[in-house]
């Protein structure tokens, strides 16, 4: 699949300032990763730490919070990575899964997707059994 790039905007934690950012469409990436200077900035705090498995094998473990970003005329929130200064922007998988997007690789684009589900539910019956359908 080709690389290519998606503006991302990100706001504060109180909507009132926002940054738009050019981010990796990565769909190797769990969580979407974006500066932490930036998000500093915009006065995100981090509400965890987590441990990333790098393409070469090796972990890091960084900070890690909440956000609300902007992308495909689509907003969300989602977690987000504080990514040090060297590290690449990223537009993770569960950012694209919950704006129910998906990537076109030949177009090198994203696209609408329907949202899945398992299966549709029915009333009990009379002995109180859930049937799937």
């Amino acid at each position: 699949m080709g690389n290519f790039r998606c503006p991302v905007e990100v706001y504060s934690e109180d909507g009132s300032r926002s940054h738009t950012i050019e981010a990796l469409v990565d769909t190797g990436a769990t969580y979407t990763c974006l500066p932490g200077r930036l998000l500093r900035d915009l006065r995100i705090v981090p509400i965890m730490r987590v441990e990333s498995e790098l393409a070469d094998g090796s972990v890091v473990e960084d900070d890690a919070g909440v956000v609300k970003v902007r992308f495909q005329d689509i907003e969300i929130i989602t977690y987000v990575v504080f990514a040090r200064e060297h590290e690449p922007s990223l537009l993770g998988a569960i950012a694209l899964e919950t704006a129910l997007l998906a990537v076109d690789p030949a177009r090198k684009r994203l696209i609408p997707t329907r949202n899945l589900k398992l299966c549709r539910y029915q009333r009990s019956n009379r002995d109180g059994i859930k049937q799937h359908s």
